[in-house]
């Protein structure tokens, strides 16, 4: 009898142990839950020569930041799946393979056509979805749509209650701009599977989208706790919870969250979102009026420099450029600068020159030259987008701008920036802003 994956391909083992662990093992890997990795190993154990067991694990050690690991467990998946994989798992390897081995390009690729061969396929057609995905991090300036097409491309083959695929569905509509389409289907899959950190984020960003910031927070008050600390998505998750707080103008509340979630000190997740949730919470902090104790920026910075050193990755670049500047490490943003520029120069960096002009906007806000920040800002400003993340991550260059406008004498085009965002996002913090443009 054929052993088949959740979702009825067939898998190239003998052992249904294998095969049992293997299905848990990528449940636990799609909801981002704790225990993933030890299951992999069980599958593995119970037949070593699984090669798409060993390709699960690879990813998990990717997600996890370990690409040695990663690099290792999928050349043994690689070897395995060449001497009796199916075509589907060989091409299934070899998609993952490309991803772990630093070859997005290739990688997005080779994932749209294998889920166009394979659809239920749904650990390559993960790839390209979500906010840190192949799509994301591409250089394209309209990765929301392309995650919407994708998914309503494959919508027909899963029915109405994939509670993998209703998550992501739902999370694309509500970053491409569907919010209450998108927040309803990423309900659903909550309500289908509440063990699953996928799902409580993808419903904390259609809220954030929504400008219903209290009720994520109410969510998450009350999923939070049944998820465990060493869940790669406990420390994201809370920041949705810091930043509702932050907006509706409680500091107070917002900091207690952040000591006790978000910090490098207290955080298990993963490093590029630790150094961009500490990034744009404590940016958006001082942005908004309120004191940063002491040290804080000091401990994100050290943090930050450790996970990375080099230029050459936009997201994370960008974060590291306001934590850089935040503490008057001028040399080192303008080193990271000029690294970006000459990738961008070279032809090697997807998101082009949005990236090294981010870098110096920051630093130029940072020492309070508005006028500067905005000239740098304002032409690239529609460009932001591709340096990947999703629309609350990306959110605060938005507000770096807008501060830039209005602090340099440019209330004309701050107002003009606030009208556009009502028509996209409501926000109480922007009505308190349009306040001070009126005054």
């Amino acid at each position: 009898m054929a052993r088949l994956d959740r979702r009825g391909l067939p898998l190239s083992t003998t052992s249904d142990l294998a095969a049992g662990r293997y299905r848990d093992g990528v449940d636990l890997l799609l909801s981002a839950w704790p225990g993933a990795a030890e299951v992999l190993e069980e599958a593995i154990a119970a037949d070593p020569d699984f090669a798409l067991a060993h390709a699960a694990r690879a990813r998990l050690h990717a997600i996890r930041a370990e690409p040695a690991e990663a690099r290792a467990r999928i050349a043994a998946a690689a070897e395995i799946a060449a001497r009796h994989g199916t075509e589907r798992e060989r091409s299934h390897v070899e998609v993952l393979s490309l991803a772990i081995n630093g070859r997005p390009a290739r990688a997005l690729e080779r994932a749209l056509a294998h889920a166009d061969a394979w659809p239920r396929d749904v650990l390559v057609l993960s790839l390209p979805l979500g906010a840190f995905g192949l799509f994301a991090f591409s250089g394209m300036a309209d990765h929301d749509q392309a995650r919407v097409d994708l998914c309503e491309r494959h919508a027909r083959h899963f029915g109405a209650d994939d509670w993998w695929f209703l998550t992501y569905r739902g999370w694309s509509h509500a970053e491409n701009g569907a919010v209450e389409h998108g927040r309803a289907l990423a309900l659903r899959g909550f309500e289908l599977r509440r063990e699953n950190a996928n799902a409580a984020h993808a419903l904390a960003h259609a809220m954030y989208e929504a400008g219903a910031g209290e009720d994520a927070e109410g969510l998450i008050a009350g999923w939070l706790p049944g998820y465990d600390r060493a869940g790669p998505l406990h420390g994201h998750i809370a920041w949705h919870a810091a930043l509702a707080a932050l907006e509706r103008g409680d500091a107070e509340r917002a900091l207690a969250v952040y000591a006790e979630h978000v910090q490098p000190s207290v955080s298990a997740g993963m490093p590029v979102n630790v150094v961009s949730d500490t990034a744009s919470f404590l940016w958006r902090l001082r942005a908004y009026g309120h004191d940063v104790p002491e040290g804080l920026w000091q401990a994100a910075a050290a943090y930050a420099a450790r996970a990375f050193p080099d230029a050459g990755f936009a997201f994370a670049d960008a974060h590291m450029a306001i934590l850089e500047a935040a503490v008057g490490d001028r040399d080192a943003v303008g080193r990271r600068a000029a690294a970006l520029t000459a990738l961008v120069e070279a032809g090697a960096l997807a998101a082009g020159p949005v990236v090294p002009a981010i870098c110096r906007a920051a630093l130029a806000f940072a020492e309070e030259d508005h006028a500067g920040c905005a000239r740098i800002l304002e032409p690239v400003a529609a460009d932001v987008a591709r340096i990947g993340g999703s629309g609350a991550q990306r959110e605060m260059l938005e507000d770096m701008l807008l501060l830039a406008l209005m602090r340099g004498g440019e209330a004309a085009k701050a107002r003009a920036l606030l009208d556009r965002r009502l028509h996209r996002r409501p926000s109480p913090r922007d009505a308190a802003w349009r306040g001070l443009l009126a005054a």
